[in-house]
């Protein structure tokens, strides 16, 4: 205390407490300000940071403002740069490859079932899901079958950011007697009505439910999405002269089934639109592809192995431009410059020779690259090595940069399996139950009933082998330990079907066995001649025994 606090104090103890008070709390102002983030990222007062002014707002204003942007530059990438089209279509190829395929997985026991009538139903599914998908009936433009709108719509949702299917109806045929039909629409065409160009309308109501709408969805008081408004073509598009919007509820009002399924990865909570793959690698991406393309060019211009004359006369007094022409050739052979293979070309005093050298390609063309390729495969989480689809670090390196990679598209296998095959499985399996070619009883009267026939599991391509000896021996090693089965082993190394491998297997062995070549293969197995060498030593070890104690009783 100075000698004022202490004035204060004899006269008015309560003020001096006051006047401690303040100081103690602008002390602890003070101190605060001055630690914490203040003085790394969240710092305004140092040179690296005065000029960085990061603004953010709500998800529709940061995303929604720069996704017509965002998309056109990912398609331009998608079509010129090689290591954006390696991005996208690995990803395609991991996470759907052929096409995610169904395992039904009822819940027998809550549905009392036994295990063969459980295996009959599950068989029954998926032969009736299968006449669905394989027919290219179900999609309403009848270009793809199912399978194939799953390979569309991934990329769709990298490469736009998202991926939007109507669920539509028609007319059941002899052909495919299920009316669903799947319709893969353009990301572009979910817009704000009246809302076109680059322009797009942020924030709209719409008049007739009062409710806003942010770049196509439309949501209620409470943010819940309540509908989407489609483009009758693309909002850019010149090619119609008459745009028009169509409101499709985003669940029906009696069933509460999707009419429309949205595919896309959420970042912030309340975002209704996803965000290109490729947006945080966009401008690596293009100056990438910019650099790549010069140093094509400079050892393009380097292979015409250009040679200028130097010469102290003007061009007027030698006569020669630059150019050959064939008269020239003929008429004056004293002009008449070539290069050939051992050719003796003498000059005219005071002309000499001048090679263009560029100096290109660069021999740091290929570290820089790859070392870019690095940084955009980690922002896009995919190895160096799969996303150039260039192998040469040894075995634990190879499989550890595999592993990593199939983290990602697992999970994404995941997103797409959820949000778009476990609905449309779900939607098909009512139709299929509703029209008496399943039996399900309390589908309809038990939502747990339901779930309970609805479970499924959706199987996509393996993961690979690197070494498929010692992966083996690791399966085996897992199903005897106990930490996994057969099922799971089939599908994580073949993606097949370990039921329909055995089913199989029994079929050919009855086959083999009829035919006479099972037992012949039997013998000839190394099991088996292993086992034979083995009881060898045991009968000539027990010989040695027997003689041993024959010597002994003697």
């Amino acid at each position: 205390m100075n000698l004022i606090d202490k004035i204060v104090e004899a006269v008015s103890p309560s003020a001096a407490l006051r006047r401690e008070e303040a100081r103690y709390k602008l002390r602890t102002v003070r101190e605060f300000q001055n630690s914490g983030y203040d003085e790394s990222g969240a710092a305004r007062n140092k040179n690296s940071m005065r000029g960085w002014q990061a603004s953010s707002k709500t998800p529709q204003e940061d995303i929604d403002r720069n996704i017509p942007v965002l998309r056109q530059r990912s398609r331009s990438l998608y079509m010129s740069a090689p290591l954006a089209v390696s991005a996208i279509k690995t990803n395609r190829t991991n996470i759907v490859g052929a096409g995610l395929r169904l395992k039904s997985t009822i819940d027998a026991d809550f549905l009392g079932m036994t295990a063969d009538e459980a295996a009959e139903w599950k068989r029954s599914a998926e032969r009736e899901f299968e006449l669905w998908a394989q027919s290219k009936f179900c999609d309403s433009t009848r270009v793809n079958n199912f399978y194939e709108i799953q390979q569309t719509a991934c990329i769709s949702w990298l490469m736009n950011g998202d991926a939007c299917i109507l669920l539509e109806y028609d007319r059941p045929t002899r052909m495919l007697p299920y009316g669903l039909r799947l319709h893969l629409v353009e990301s572009d065409r979910v817009s704000t009505p009246h809302s076109g160009g680059n322009n797009v309308n942020l924030y709209a109501t719409d008049p007739d439910t009062n409710n806003r709408i942010f770049n196509g969805v439309e949501v209620d008081a409470n943010n819940r999405v309540v509908a989407y408004h489609i483009c009758s073509t693309h909002p850019n598009s010149n090619l119609y002269a008459r745009k028009e919007w169509k409101r499709v509820d985003a669940f029906g009002k009696k069933t509460g089934t999707p009419n429309v399924l949205m595919i896309y990865e959420t970042e912030r909570a309340e975002q209704y639109r996803g965000v290109p793959y490729l947006a945080p690698v966009i401008e690596s991406l293009k100056q990438l592809t910019r650099y790549s393309e010069a140093e094509m060019m400079a050892a393009v211009i380097n292979g015409f192995f250009t040679v200028f004359v130097k010469s102290e006369k003007g061009t007027s007094e030698t006569g020669f431009t630059g150019v050959v022409d064939e008269e020239d050739r003929v008429s004056d052979h004293e002009r008449n410059y070539e290069l050939g293979s051992g050719m003796v070309v003498m000059m005219e005093p005071g002309e000499d020779i001048k090679i263009a050298d560029a100096k290109r390609p660069s021999n740091n063309f290929d570290a820089f690259t790859t070392s870019l390729a690095k940084y955009v495969g980690a922002a896009l989480e995919i190895p160096v090595e799969i996303l150039v689809k260039h192998f040469t670090a040894t075995y634990s390196a190879s499989r550890a940069a595999l592993l990593e990679a199939w983290k990602a598209f697992r999970m994404k296998r995941a997103w797409l399996a959820a949000d778009f095959c476990q609905p449309v499985y779900e939607i098909f399996l009512t139709e299929a139950i509703a029209a008496g070619r399943l039996r399900a009883p309390g589908f309809f009267l038990d939502p747990l009933v339901r779930m309970a026939y609805c479970k499924a599991q959706w199987n996509g391509p393996a993961q690979g082998m690197i070494d498929p000896g010692k992966e083996v021996d690791a399966a085996e090693k897992r199903i005897n330990v106990g930490i996994s089965t057969r099922q799971q082993e089939t599908i994580e190394m073949t993606g097949g079907d370990f039921e329909a491998n055995v089913a199989q297997l029994a079929r050919e062995n009855q086959l083999m066995e009829a035919a006479g070549l099972l037992s012949s293969r039997a013998e000839n197995r190394p099991e088996k001649k292993e086992q034979e060498e083995n009881e060898e030593e045991d009968q000539d070890s027990g010989e040695e025994n027997e003689d041993d104690e024959s010597k002994e009783i003697e």
